[in-house]
C-alpha cells in the first residue's frame, strides 16, 4: 500500500504540528509532500494531481495547524481497509464559538420566491462515538482512496475548486456525495486545532455546557 501524506500550507508550520508529524506511526510505502500556496484549494489540487500521477493508493490529508496522536495514520488506514473510501478524524474550530468541523447537512436550497439557491451547511453538534456517516467534513485529518480522487477529477475537473458559498473541503464532499459515495467520521480519532491555544473536544463540551 502506497500512501501520500499531503500537507497544504503557507510559509511555515507550527512547532506542535511538526512534533505530531515526526511521531506519526506509518505502515507501507509513504511519501510526505508539502504544497505551499496562499490559496488552499490550489495547494490541494496540486497535491491531488501528484497523488494520481504517481499512482498512490491513498492520501492522508493533514492541515498544518493540527495536532494528533501517533496512531492517526494506522487507525484511518484500518477504517479504509473495512471498505470505506474516505474517513476523517474529529477536530473543532479554533475560534469561538467552538464547534465540530463535521456537517450533518451540506448543499443548496432554493430561496422562496426567487430563482437563486443558497448554500447550507449544518454543523453536527451532537455526534456518536465511533464511525458514522456525515454530509461533509473539514480536511484537518482525512484519509481517502486515490481511486475516489480520480473519480471526482474525471467528472468535475479540479476536485477542490470552490463551489458557490463553500470552501474547497465542503465542495469536494459535495462532489463525492454526488457520485453516490459516503463520507465517514470516526469521533474516537481526536485531533487538536492549533490556535492561541489547542482546541480539544473537552473544550467544546465545556462551551456547550456553559
Amino acid at each position: 500500500m502506497r500512501t501520500l501524506i499531503a500537507i497544504p500550507c503557507m510559509d511555515s508550520v507550527p512547532t506542535q504540528f511538526a512534533m505530531s508529524l515526526s511521531g506519526l506511526q506509518k505502515t507501507g510505502e509513504v511519501k510526505q509532500v508539502y504544497s505551499v500556496s496562499s490559496l488552499i484549494y490550489d495547494a490541494r489540487n496540486s497535491l491531488a494531481r501528484q497523488a494520481i500521477a504517481e499512482k498512490f493508493d491513498r492520501v492522508l490529508w493533514l492541515d498544518s495547524d493540527m495536532v494528533f496522536s501517533p496512531d492517526l495514520f494506522n487507525r484511518l488506514s484500518n477504517a479504509l481497509d473495512d471498505g470505506r473510501d474516505m474517513v476523517s478524524g474529529i477536530y473543532f474550530t479554533r475560534k469561538p464559538p467552538i464547534k465540530p468541523v463535521i456537517f450533518s447537512e451540506a448543499g443548496y436550497e432554493h430561496v422562496e420566491g426567487a430563482r437563486e439557491v443558497k448554500p447550507v451547511a449544518a454543523t453536527m453538534y451532537d455526534y456518536p462515538e465511533g464511525i458514522f456517516e456525515v454530509a461533509a467534513v473539514g480536511f484537518g485529518g482525512v484519509m481517502m482512496n486515490v481511486s475516489l480522487l480520480k473519480e471526482v477529477e474525471e467528472k468535475y475537473g479540479l476536485p477542490f475548486a470552490p463551489m458557490l458559498g463553500f470552501g474547497e473541503d465542503i465542495s469536494f464532499c459535495l462532489r463525492v456525495r454526488d457520485l453516490g459515495k459516503k463520507i465517514w467520521c470516526d469521533s474516537s480519532i481526536k485531533m487538536g486545532h492549533v490556535g492561541f491555544r489547542i482546541i480539544t473536544e473537552e473544550m467544546y463540551r465545556e462551551s456547550r455546557n456553559a
